[in-house]
């Protein structure tokens, strides 16, 4: 399905950036008293892709829309994915009842709801398939409304998620500099960021429902605001995403260096030191954290661990571009296992066939780890 099975990014040299003006046309998205979310979302759109044109020459500003129309979910992906971006901005607007309180930004990345709350953005923003002609046939019967609907998202494999997580952390840093209120880094399951093959965010930039901050998000000088922080964000994940490319060679040289020298050594079961004795690869080996002692799991396990045919059920915590010590802060106290993609350590918590049970876990993981998620594994590689 093409809406669900985005395609892997080719090698380029353009960075290429595709900013989404939310809704549009017939769709007018969130209303307020005076605007709607329509005209809020493209104003800022067409202003931070104008700062990012004027401040970095080397990277191609591609919009969904320019002006007042229509544009599907799938359609705003595809145009994404078509240029091989390597960043896509969603940008929106909140609401809840009119003349509510509520008020700040957020900004979201794709996975499971956690809380009513962000499962009622997502269905609000996500009930825009209803303008599409043949949505049901399109989006395979996806009920907007339905929170059924969105248990899909509990075993999505995002591959971008970290990139993802960290550009939001930025957005949310600088929209509180600005003097915004920062409602933080969500995750819902938005079929727009579903379908995009590259990080992807999408910003609500405030609530439309509240009359103070409509008037600010319907003012040039709010939008302006809006939008420098966001661009401000994207300078820094930019920086960052040009170091990486600078040294992207000469990093995958010393990886294989590393690995040639590791299959020469002989392993050692386990160590009472707190020195790696990593045999992970990007086979997706994986390595049993027990305490101080490291247990080096191939891919045959012992009988006494779960048989490696079967397919399990883990809790993904988090993602590292480089191997963390067993008494990590980061882990909290948590008995952790991790596998291989690429250059990138994924660490896990727990294991099971029992999908109930895995459920339960990552309810519990999710308080400490708020961008947790479920993987499957077999044979010690993530199944897709």
């Amino acid at each position: 399905m093409l809406w669900g099975a985005p395609q892997l990014q080719a090698g380029k040299k353009t960075f290429t950036v595709v900013i989404d003006a939310g809704h549009g046309g017939r769709d007018p998205g969130a209303r307020g008293r005076k605007t709607n979310e329509k005209n809020i979302n493209l104003a800022i759109a067409k202003k931070l892709g104008g700062m990012i044109a004027a401040g970095h020459n080397d990277v191609k500003v591609i919009y969904t829309r320019t002006s007042d129309k229509f544009v599907g979910l799938e359609t705003r992906a595809n145009i994404a994915n078509r240029n091989d971006a390597n960043l896509f901005i969603s940008i929106h607007t909140n609401s809840l009842k009119r003349g509510s309180p509520v008020r700040g930004t957020e900004t979201y990345t794709l996975g499971l709801a956690q809380t009513k709350e962000n499962l009622d953005v997502a269905m609000l923003e996500n009930s825009a398939i209803l303008l599409e002609d043949n949505y049901k046939k399109r989006y395979e019967n996806f009920n907007p409304h339905s929170s059924e609907s969105y248990i899909m998202f509990d075993l999505i494999q995002n591959k971008n998620m970290a990139q993802s997580i960290a550009f939001a952390t930025d957005v949310q840093r600088e929209f509180a500099a600005a003097g915004r209120r920062n409602r933080g880094v969500r995750q819902a399951g938005f079929l727009v960021l579903k379908a995009t093959s590259m990080p992807s965010v999408l910003i609500e930039v405030g609530y439309i429902s509240n009359t103070e901050e409509e008037r600010y998000m319907d003012s040039e000088k709010g939008r302006t605001e809006l939008a420098r922080a966001i661009y401000n964000a994207f300078g820094r994940y930019k920086r960052n995403y040009d170091r990486k490319q600078g040294d992207g060679v000469s990093r995958k040289g010393n990886a294989e260096k590393k690995s040639e020298k590791n299959r020469d050594e002989p392993k050692s079961s386990t160590t009472n030191t707190n020195r790696r004795t990593s045999a992970a690869s990007s086979s997706g080996v994986e390595v049993q954290f027990d305490g101080p002692a490291r247990t080096v799991v191939g891919e045959r396990r012992s009988t006494a661990a779960r048989n490696s045919n079967e397919m399990v059920y883990k809790v993904q915590i988090l993602t590292s571009d480089r191997p963390l010590p067993d008494n990590a802060r980061a882990f909290k106290g948590r008995r952790t296992s991790y596998y291989r993609e690429g250059n990138l350590y994924k660490y896990t918590c727990g294991e099971t066939s029992d999908f109930k049970e895995i459920q339960r876990l990552h309810r519990e993981l999710v308080k400490d780890f708020p961008h947790a998620f479920i993987i499957r594994m077999k044979d010690g590689k993530r199944l897709k």
